[in-house]
């Protein structure tokens, strides 16, 4: 097992897993020396969670936050009116153990989603206006010890990485 593993958003590796069919892969030189050195375990926590692609989107309600759903405050809902809460929540205890079971105490999380946002998401009201504010799996992971980066803040992780 490489030293220094880290937990990745799986659309951050190109991987189609995102609400709208496609992925989001972060170009840059650490992705690929960490992918050489084994240290990237690629995971979907919504996929995880019973999520099928495409889906519709979905967002934290009324300007709450990952922890709020994990407290029992907040629920996440589709733009369709679904209530995803329950997918999102498993999907983020999923992504946990898979982060214990892989020995990884960091994370890189895509930004924005409701599930690995860690520097801002969406406010739940489909708009496009974001607001500083952890995901459900970002909030899980950082609230039992891994810590979580953004894709702005890869230089901060590799500053971080044993």
């Amino acid at each position: 097992m490489a030293a220094g593993r880290i937990l990745i958003s799986a659309c951050l590796l190109g991987q189609p897993v995102r609400y709208d069919g496609k992925g989001k892969p972060l170009l840059h030189s650490l992705i690929e020396q960490w992918k050489r050195e084994g240290r990237l375990v690629a995971f979907c926590p919504e996929l995880a969670g019973g999520m099928s692609v495409p889906r519709p989107p979905a967002e934290i309600e009324d300007g709450l936050n990952g922890e709020d759903v994990l407290a029992g405050r907040a629920r996440v809902l589709e733009l369709t009116g679904g209530d995803v809460t329950a997918a999102f929540i498993d999907g983020a205890g999923r992504a946990l153990k898979h982060a214990r079971d892989n020995g990884c105490l960091h994370a890189l999380l895509i930004d924005g989603s409701p599930s690995c946002g860690s520097l801002a998401i969406y406010d739940g009201n489909f708009n496009g206006v974001k607001h500083a504010g952890n995901g459900v799996t970002a909030a899980l992971l950082r609230s039992e010890g891994i810590a979580v980066y953004a894709p702005a803040q890869i230089e901060d992780l590799a500053a971080n990485l044993f």
